[in-house]
């Protein structure tokens, strides 16, 4: 595919997106000048799931994220989560969630090598405005989910070496290194576990973002208390406005900030506003859960069905989802509680994230429009869409270079 026919693309895309809730031209303008980076999504699950085609133009909810649609959205740059869930930590897991996650990563390598002339690995913090320069798509590599490091330290550096700057800590259940929020069994812990601190450590040393979304209050707080870097949460939201164990307390977002830290809003709707739980849509995915152990999948076959009995799931019973006004009164919470610095945006696309009128990659414009609607500046603007992020991110290579 050349460059005109992307182009064209990406024109008749953007006319689409408009054409339903008109956006201004000067939303589009300062959107269009940002460094916009999405943070979050689990577009390489679909990789290893049904052969996923980057290139293509496809249609949520089969899938959020794709080259073109990042044309149209006017993205930059994006984090693709190599996603693992937990499972009990036997020798044979351990080696399954190993294995998944360099599957997505050699996946990823392939579906750039296939369209160079359109996106590129990204690495450092310098080059999401480089490869936006040169008139490609930046996608970097972040870890959900610190089970497939196993108790070994040295695999955190392996994967860094393959170009994972985040990890994870933890996912829905707790691990080797730290209490998740949502484990129905409580804490094992207590927070981060010995092999959590070092792992921290290690993360601090190499210049690996720490992501600390999912993880419980105390592992959170065990995190700030040995981090010689600011931290990212690359998908959450705001407690205080929607009660989820997943989103960040007052606390949480006090002690971000005072550790130059950055929240990135996720906009998955289960965390934006409480759910509705009597809905068919809620009540088929709990049957779901409960069908699957709490996702914990004895074999590869089995996660595959899972992931396509949920889209299912969203297809025959759509589920009633929030608006961007309602996602972007979280970026207001966290904005009047401890500044505009520290708030981002990491979407949860194609692991859940998405909007009534945010549906995938091509609907970002809007949440500029909302901003801009709502007084925000272009400088905030540009802050909220990735310069906050990337002031976080320099930091930490830089702690990096001299220790």
């Amino acid at each position: 595919m050349n460059h005109k026919n992307n182009l064209l693309i990406a024109l008749v895309l953007l006319m689409t997106i408009t054409s339903s809730k008109p956006v201004s031209k000067k939303s589009l303008s300062i959107h269009n000048k940002a460094i916009t980076i999405d943070t979050h999504c689990d577009t390489p699950m679909k990789f290893v799931n049904n052969g996923f085609d980057i290139g293509k133009i496809h249609e949520a909810p089969d899938s959020r994220v794709d080259l073109p649609r990042m044309q149209s959205g006017g993205l930059d740059a994006i984090f693709f989560a190599l996603f693992t869930s937990q499972r009990p930590r036997t020798e044979e897991n351990y080696q399954q969630a190993y294995d998944l996650v360099n599957q997505m990563i050699d996946s990823t390598y392939a579906a750039l090598e296939m369209y160079s002339n359109q996106a590129e690995l990204a690495t450092n913090s310098n080059d999401a405005e480089r490869i936006s320069k040169e008139g490609k798509k930046a996608i970097y590599l972040g870890m959900e989910n610190g089970f497939p490091l196993k108790k070994d330290i040295k695999r955190v550096q392996e994967f860094y070496n393959k170009g994972v700057r985040y990890i994870t800590l933890s996912h829905t259940s707790n691990n080797d290194v730290c209490d998740s929020s949502t484990d129905n069994a409580g804490a094992e812990h207590n927070g981060l576990s010995d092999f959590g601190i070092e792992v921290v450590n290690e993360m601090n040393r190499l210049g690996m973002l720490i992501d600390v979304s999912h993880i419980s209050d105390k592992s959170f707080f065990d995190v700030m208390k040995i981090t010689k870097t600011p931290v990212i949460a690359s998908h959450s939201s705001v407690r205080s406005i929607c009660n989820h164990p997943r989103n960040m307390s007052d606390e949480m977002i006090k002690k971000l900030a005072e550790n130059g830290g950055v929240i990135q809003i996720c906009i998955l709707g289960a965390y934006i506003e409480e759910e509705d739980t009597t809905s068919i849509n809620y009540i088929k995915h709990q049957e779901l859960k409960a069908k699957y152990n709490n996702y914990n999948y004895k074999n590869d076959d089995e996660r595959k069905a899972a992931w396509k009995e949920w889209d299912q799931i969203d297809k025959n019973y759509p589920p009633v989802l929030p608006d961007i006004a309602k996602a972007v009164d979280h970026i207001d919470y966290v904005v009047n509680l401890v500044g505009v610095d520290h708030v981002g945006i990491g979407s949860d696309f194609d692991g859940g994230g998405g909007l009534s009128d945010c549906q995938d990659v091509s609907d970002f414009p809007k949440i500029t429009e909302e901003l801009l609607k709502r007084g925000y500046s272009k400088e905030d603007i540009y802050k909220i869409w990735g310069g906050n992020f990337l002031r976080v991110f320099k930091q930490v290579e830089e702690y990096s270079a001299v220790n």
